[in-house]
């Protein structure tokens, strides 16, 4: 009885973490001091653990289209401030984020995003900092 009330008095005392941490080894996926800015539509929004997706759209050099896999955090890490109606198919976005090691993978770790239609944004508020 004793142990869960220490966790809970710590958990208490030193309240929430100002930076949120991801919790795998990004550096085997993605280049983590590398960024790439993407743009295009939505196609999918996908808020699940252990890490929510963004599938987006995005026109690449021969005008052709193709889908970009955006690894994001988790439901948890993005409590308040995102829910599953934030983001809709079809929404165009901006994205900056790390990019993956293999560029025929089309995946990018997300840093920031914009929807420009209406100035919406993430990762650009201090509490929004997602640290690996």
């Amino acid at each position: 009885m004793s142990t869960p009330s220490v966790v809970l008095t710590t958990a208490a005392t030193t309240g929430p973490p100002r930076r949120f941490r991801w919790g795998t080894a990004f550096a085997a996926t993605y280049l983590e001091g590398e960024s790439v800015t993407i743009e295009g539509d939505l196609a999918a929004f996908e808020l699940r653990n252990p890490h929510s997706f963004v599938n987006v759209m995005v026109k690449d050099a021969t005008g052709a289209m193709v889908r970009y896999v955006v690894e994001w955090a988790s439901p948890s890490q993005l409590q308040g401030k995102i829910s599953r109606d934030t983001l809709k198919a079809g929404d165009h976005i901006v994205i900056t984020g790390n990019p993956a090691r293999n560029p025929d993978d089309h995946r990018v770790r997300l840093v920031t995003l914009r929807r420009p239609k209406d100035g919406w944004s993430w990762g650009l508020a201090a509490d929004e900092v997602i640290s690996r």
